[in-house]
């Protein structure tokens, strides 16, 4: 018996365009140039804050945006009188469900607050290559967030803007919903309001998950409601861990009035019952029924439809 040894196969890699539609090679002897990193949160927004792209985006979300979501979500609005005593800049922190949070949050903000506002959106996702992150940061003004940790660039960037005037829509979860819960709040939100001294404004965002839930690529038309909450800021000595539960506790008191009522909701706000977001301590199954019990017509509900 003959044994043949053959040479391993190496995969070669695909053809390359030739120069000069492709960079050029660096020889060995000269040390590279740094790699480009104006990708993820490195991505510079500052232009998109200019006046020419602040106009574009003025006429996007009036003659584009807010027909869309008319169209798609039907949004309610309810507690924008709670905003009246609200004056300078804000952040405005809201849970997440749905891609079609941002643009809907954006043509419900009233001004002036709408025309100089900002968002936070995932460094990983919206600014993963220079063509997502132009397009994110043209037309919803989002700058980069790093969310598996909060990067001194990204606090810096969003304190800076803050200082300047204008205000941050950010979503505390740090992302979208994976099953319909609610997510436990970060603290980004509370520590940038603790450390620029200014408001955060609660919002709680109902029907988007049922439009456009994570995973689907095509909107299914229903309604929302966009629920405003009174500005909450820290008191005098509290620690930023306090203040990011008092306003997780306030979102899921507004998200307790979408579902009920002002009154019910204000009931068990006192008495310390109001239902949390994140739904109850259960398997998966437990969580989805309980999610889907006002869909099977139950005289009473136990969760908030979220």
């Amino acid at each position: 018996m003959t044994f043949e040894l053959k040479r391993p196969q190496i995969k070669k890699p695909l053809a390359k365009l030739p120069f000069p539609l492709r960079a050029p090679s660096t020889p060995l002897s000269v040390e590279p140039l740094p790699a480009d990193e104006n990708t993820g949160a490195n991505y510079d927004t500052e232009w998109a804050r200019s006046p020419g792209a602040r106009a574009f985006r003025g006429a996007l979300t009036t003659a584009v945006m807010k027909p869309a979501m008319t169209m798609l979500a039907s949004p309610t609005v309810k507690g924008l009188d709670r905003l009246d005593s609200l004056d300078g800049p804000a952040i405005f922190a809201a849970n997440h469900h749905s891609h079609l949070d941002t643009p809907l949050l954006i043509t419900t903000i009233p001004e002036p607050w709408r025309s100089e506002l900002v968002v936070g959106g995932a460094a990983d996702y919206f600014f993963s290559s220079r063509a997502k992150g132009a397009v994110a940061a043209l037309t919803l003004a989002a700058f980069p967030v790093e969310r598996d940790s909060t990067g001194r660039k990204t606090v810096d960037l969003a304190a800076e803007m803050l200082d300047e005037g204008w205000s941050i829509l950010i979503y505390p979860e740090g992302g979208r919903s994976p099953d319909g819960w609610g997510q436990p709040f970060r603290r980004g939100a509370a520590y940038l309001s603790k450390r620029c001294d200014v408001p955060v404004v609660p919002i709680h965002v109902e029907g988007t998950g049922r439009i456009l839930r994570k995973g689907r690529k095509l909107p299914n038309p229903s309604t929302s409601k966009i629920t405003f909450g009174a500005p909450v800021k820290a008191n005098e000595g509290e620690r930023t861990a306090s203040l990011s539960e008092r306003l997780e506790a306030s979102v899921a008191e507004l998200a307790d009035e979408a579902t009920t009522d002002w009154w019910t909701a204000r009931q068990r706000a006192h008495a310390g019952t109001t239902p949390p977001m994140h739904g109850p301590n259960a398997g998966a199954w437990r969580r989805v029924w309980a999610l889907d019990q006002d869909r099977r017509n139950k005289p009473k509900r136990t969760w908030p439809r979220l």
